[in-house]
């Protein structure tokens, strides 16, 4: 690491420290993937809720090949990795994340409440991948009891329950959530993020979002105690994330430094760069 990199790097974790999150300013995600592992920052889980190849977000014919030269950026360099989607999308990458990262299930978020109105079935579900590299711990013990707590640090527990794939939290409409609404077009209830973090991670592990929105997976993070740094391309929701969070972005010139070291260090950038 070259002296502007080893400073850039203390920045951060001093603000991790600090305040428990750090913004990028806009960035893509591949591009922020990129900077993690050149700052050496790896991030015990790592979450991403891309747009769904519809709507705000347009339309790519090569959609899933696009995300999939992303996700090869972060699968050496986390050890829970999570894909959010609609289920006809996230289907279709279940056997085309690369090892280390290995699948571990299907999470459904089911919610009654969509307002939607089409011809035919009535959406009311939403997926997500977990994935994780072999010797990544979970923490099921997040989600006990009293009773099975005492059981646990006994050792008198016969099987250790922990979450069921299927998360039961409304959408964030109308009067539903209206606390917690940031004028982001699919944000997703803090709920619906609190079991994968927990789940995963333990008090002050770094999490990170690379297609953060409006700064979901920070808010709970700040919630559990938990570090985080987040990134989006929009600068719009970059903005959203700051007031939400009561966190500034860092500097443009400190993540464009950085992204220069790395094109003059490896001229032709490899899908999963190695620092």
């Amino acid at each position: 690491m070259t002296n502007k990199t080893v400073e850039a790097k203390t920045i951060i974790e001093n603000q991790l420290d600090n305040q428990g999150i750090v913004i990028f300013p806009p960035i893509e995600a591949k591009e922020s993937m990129l900077l993690l592992k050149y700052l050496q920052l790896h991030p015990q889980t790592t979450i991403i809720d891309p747009w769904y190849n519809r709507g705000n977000g347009g339309v790519r014919e090569d959609y899933v090949e696009y995300h999939l030269d992303i996700i090869d950026n972060i699968i050496d360099n986390t050890k829970h990795f999570f894909f959010w989607g609609f289920p006809e999308i996230v289907a279709l990458f279940i056997d085309k994340i690369k090892k280390p990262l290995e699948f571990v299930t299907w999470i459904t978020w089911y919610y009654k409440n969509n307002p939607s109105v089409i011809r035919g079935w009535r959406s009311s579900q939403q997926a997500c991948l977990h994935y994780a590299t072999k010797d990544a711990k979970m923490y099921p013990e997040h989600f006990f009891n009293a009773q099975q707590e005492l059981r646990f640090e006994n050792q008198k527990m016969r099987f250790v329950p922990g979450p069921t794939s299927v998360i039961e939290e409304s959408l964030l409409v109308g009067f539903v959530g209206k606390n917690e609404q940031t004028g982001h077009p699919s944000q997703k209830p803090e709920k619906v993020y609190e079991k994968l973090i927990l789940m995963s991670s333990k008090i002050n592990d770094l999490i990170y979002d690379p297609m953060a929105g409006s700064g979901t997976t920070a808010a709970v993070c700040k919630t559990l105690k938990r570090k985080c740094i987040i990134s989006d391309i929009s600068d719009e929701f970059i903005s959203i994330s700051e007031k939400r969070l009561k966190v500034d972005r860092l500097s443009n010139d400190l993540i464009n430094n950085l992204l220069e070291e790395i094109t003059k260090t490896n001229k032709n950038l490899p899908k999963a760069f190695i620092a």
